[in-house]
């Protein structure tokens, strides 16, 4: 690092109020108050014309999101969960089939291959990245394999050409789990836009979250869209009629037209996420603490996170959330056990030690606050804590 570098940072130390008055990890009032009078606009006009379930709203939305994403299909939904769900119906994924992902996600990614019947195939992660490790799954892939489905972790891209090459040779869908990412890249693309879908939730921590649930599924296949479209209300396009089995999944007007407003400011938000996430890096070498814990990575220098979580790795993690809890400091676990040590799916067959990034991941990660809304202060605050403890420990 050059010695200007070094003096900026050390000049970002010195000049700011770091106190360690307690806050919140994630501060939803801090965006609201932002686009407060935009909100209760669109709200009052959905409210106005008592049209709640699709409509122009949700339509306007799917358009919307398509457009910046530049994808061609996106299918509004019910929530995250229902995303990947709906996903795999489209994709035909039904009982005694296997869709490879990995235990270390949230449970809703696994959930959604249980609730139809089929079954949920780990590989272990990158444990840099903390997505999936490509290196692994060619192993894992059968003859009943149907879909492989990656997850774009903490708005992280995972590396998504050697999935496609593999999907492509043995004719298999690719699901992106892109719940956390909305925003990011892979080689220039948005992640959710490369594979047969993208799976997005609009739960209110996520980058772009509404008032409660929310998901969307992207394709660039115009059959799966309408797939999807049918699905999601019962599989019926007229009244009482139903071609097929669906499910109810829509997203309703009131949180589309929240969406709409906080769409518009996404590319916004998204630029100050990875801001934080760079003042971040820098305040955690101007403290020294690179060599005592390792900081989000990146793969590949064409793709872009949008950072829904800033998640570092220590090796006394639990003793450090501690300290910093004590502190006033907030922090918190994504996640502290892997999905194949939870009850839920014991029916698998995987014992400990089977996947030990992933266990290990459990063991080391803590994510750190960072929103938009963050400030510099705060965030010293938060690096000053880590170097405390650290400190303590020598």
């Amino acid at each position: 690092m050059s010695a200007s570098a070094q003096s900026g940072q050390q000049h970002l130390i010195n000049n700011l109020d770091a106190t360690s008055e307690g806050f919140d990890f994630l501060d939803l009032k801090a965006q609201f108050a932002t686009i407060r009078e935009e909100v209760i606009f669109s709200v009052l006009s959905v409210m106005e014309s008592q049209k709640f379930i699709l409509g122009d709203e949700v339509r306007l939305f799917e358009e919307e999101v398509a457009a910046m994403m530049s994808a061609k299909y996106a299918v509004g939904c019910a929530s995250g969960s229902d995303a990947l769900m709906l996903a795999l119906m489209a994709a035909g994924i039904q009982t005694g089939d296997e869709v490879i992902t990995t235990p270390f996600t949230f449970v809703a990614t696994a959930g959604s291959i249980a609730r139809l019947g089929a079954k949920p195939v780990f590989v272990d992660i990158d444990p840099d990245t903390f997505n999936i490790d490509v290196k692994q799954i060619e192993s894992a892939v059968t003859s009943a394999t149907q879909a492989i489905m990656p997850i774009h972790l903490f708005g992280l891209p995972a590396d998504l050409d050697p999935i496609l090459s593999l999907a492509k040779a043995k004719d298999i869908a690719v699901i992106e789990d892109a719940a956390q990412a909305i925003g990011a890249k892979y080689n220039g693309r948005y992640v959710g836009t490369i594979g047969t879908f993208g799976c997005f939730s609009f739960f209110p921590s996520k980058n772009l979250g509404c008032a409660g649930d929310g998901g969307l599924v992207t394709t660039e296949d115009a059959i799966l869209a309408d797939r999807l479209r049918l699905l999601r209300v019962h599989g019926s396009r007229k009244k009482y009629q139903h071609e097929i089995v669906g499910v109810n999944s829509r997203l309703d007007s009131l949180q589309a037209a929240i969406l709409r407003v906080k769409l518009g400011h996404l590319g916004n938000w998204t630029s100050a996420r990875q801001m934080l996430a760079m003042r971040y890096a820098e305040l955690f070498e101007a403290y020294g603490l690179v060599g005592e814990v390792k900081l989000p990575h990146v793969a590949d220098s064409g793709s872009e996170a949008v950072f829904n979580q800033f998640t570092i790795r220590s090796k006394k993690r639990d003793e450090l959330r501690d300290f910093l809890r004590a502190a006033g400091i907030p922090s918190e676990i994504y996640y502290p056990v892997p999905l194949h040590l939870q009850p839920a799916f014991n029916y698998l067959g995987y014992g400990k030690g089977q996947f030990p990034e992933s266990e290990r991941a459990c063991q080391e990660v803590l994510s750190l606050p960072i929103y938009p809304e963050l400030s510099s202060a705060r965030q010293v605050a938060v690096v000053r804590g880590i170097s405390d403890f650290y400190k303590t420990r020598l």
